[in-house]
């Protein structure tokens, strides 16, 4: 789920104004109380979020390793300062584990679904005085993909993960768990499932016409190189890479992206120059001399695409999914609270508040003129999740203190809240929420209309 940490929020004498909420406002980030960029672009108003799919629950549950990685994953404050005040975790641009197209960050994306890893923003000190944003890559099947980093320079996912940490963002030097934890989540992302593919990842099922052209010719060497061809980087019965970096012509050595589930995976190249499978094909025909037909170049665009589809690739954000994932992240208090494990609970109880938060906001609050209706249903829903938070705060001071005993009673009144009587009040108030596509239209038309108007009048 991605963070919704800076919200513009609506709310003075009937008239909607932009406020902070206690933290970076964004949607997208205006004004001069924020540390990132005006106008950043997080896609935190998107109602269809992607689908994240993982190993461990085709065959049973995610494990406590897994789900204290995905929390960590999703905790700003793992990241350093900067991003914390930001409200920016790992999860903001690698949205439920796929990449965030439409994140953009001036001066530090060329586009949306870049960014500048080596930029000044988040580490001045690791800033390399070029700008050099790379495309956001998914991290599904990412244990299939090693090397890692655009440049591959990595062979090792948790020297990455460590990499990403403390040298690029600035964050505190991570425990041995948390980054064991960090790497167990993102093995555990996997593939979205396509029928389309069979064994040694070649086509099955139905197969086109042009499908089967455009796969024999992803195969077919290249006429001024017989020694390379498409399938020859990108190995079918490898999961569509080779494991190694290569020079297409692109400004250096690069790694070998997957083509799985790739349909969903845009921009394409390191640096995210090319919006679509087209215009991939046309380069490679340029660059490489492909002599490539008209009837050659869509053949190969429509086997790509049917190579790189995936089964229900986005769900639809609501309320039932938001409480699913702060679920996971609560399932390690459990193990953390009879340990007296202080470092851990105040990492998830950090992280669940900031979600809990962010939901709160989901239901506007009445002063909010964009929204008519459901008054009474969104004051209780907002009142739930406000005593979740609260109860939350008393597990971290009881732990804190050593009284563990407190801690389990406040735990189990944190339970019984989940399990029925918040579920309950959201689903009363669903239909006047941000999850309700009509509301949420209303609320964000008037929001750009107060930014609008700000700008005019500056």
């Amino acid at each position: 789920m991605t963070s919704l940490h800076r919200r513009l929020a609506a709310l003075l004498s009937g008239v909607i104004v932009l406020a902070l909420l206690g933290r970076a406002a964004a949607f997208p980030v205006d004004g001069d109380k924020t540390v990132l960029p005006v106008a950043t672009e997080l896609n935190e108003d998107a109602l269809d979020k992607p689908r994240e799919v993982f190993q461990s629950e085709r065959t049973g549950a995610k494990s406590y390793l897994v789900n204290l990685g995905d929390l960590a994953f999703n905790s700003p404050g793992l990241l350093g300062e900067v991003a914390r005040q930001a409200g920016v975790s790992c999860g903001t641009c690698h949205v439920n584990g796929a990449n965030n197209a439409k994140f953009f960050m001036p001066k530090m994306s060329s586009r949306p679904g870049t960014f500048d890893t080596t930029g000044p923003l988040f580490n001045p000190k690791a800033n390399n005085l070029a700008f050099d944003p790379v495309r956001i890559p998914s991290l599904r099947g990412a244990r299939y993909l090693a090397p890692y980093g655009a440049d591959g320079r990595f062979a090792s996912l948790r020297d990455f993960v460590h990499n990403v940490i403390t040298n690029e963002f600035a964050g505190p030097e991570p425990s041995p768990a948390t980054l064991d934890a960090i790497v167990a989540y993102i093995h555990d992302i996997d593939f979205l499932p396509n029928p389309s593919l069979g064994p040694a990842g070649r086509l099955a099922g139905k197969i086109t016409e042009a499908e089967h052209r455009g796969e024999a010719l992803f195969a077919k060497p290249f006429p001024h190189d017989p020694a390379l061809s498409c399938a020859g980087c990108h190995v079918p019965s490898s999961g569509f890479v080779d494991h190694q970096q290569h020079d297409v012509g692109s400004g250096g050595l690069f790694k070998t992206p997957t083509l799985r589930n790739a349909d969903f995976n845009a921009p394409y190249f390191h640096d995210g120059r090319f919006d679509s499978y087209n215009q991939v094909v046309d380069y490679f025909d340029r660059t490489f001399q492909l002599d490539l037909s008209v009837r050659d170049k869509g053949d190969l665009v429509t086997y790509l695409t049917a190579v790189g589809d995936g089964v229900q690739p986005y769900e639809r954000d609501g309320a039932g999914a938001t409480l699913k994932e702060i679920n996971d992240f609560s399932t390690v208090l459990a193990t953390a609270v009879p340990a007296g494990d202080k470092d851990i609970v105040a990492l998830a109880v950090d992280t669940i508040g900031r979600e809990l938060r962010e939901l709160t906001e989901q239901y506007p609050d009445r002063k909010n003129t964009s929204v008519s209706g459901g008054e009474q249903q969104r004051v209780l829903a907002r009142n739930g999740l406000k005593e979740l938070v609260l109860t939350l705060r008393r597990i971290e001071m009881a732990v804190a203190a050593g009284r563990n005993a407190d801690a389990a009673t406040e735990l189990r009144n944190y339970r019984n809240l989940m399990a029925a009587a918040v579920p309950a009040l959201l689903a009363s108030a669903e239909p006047w929420s941000l999850f309700n596509q009509d509301v949420h239209d209303q609320h964000y038309a008037a929001l750009r209309q107060v930014m609008r108007s700000r700008h005019i009048s500056r």
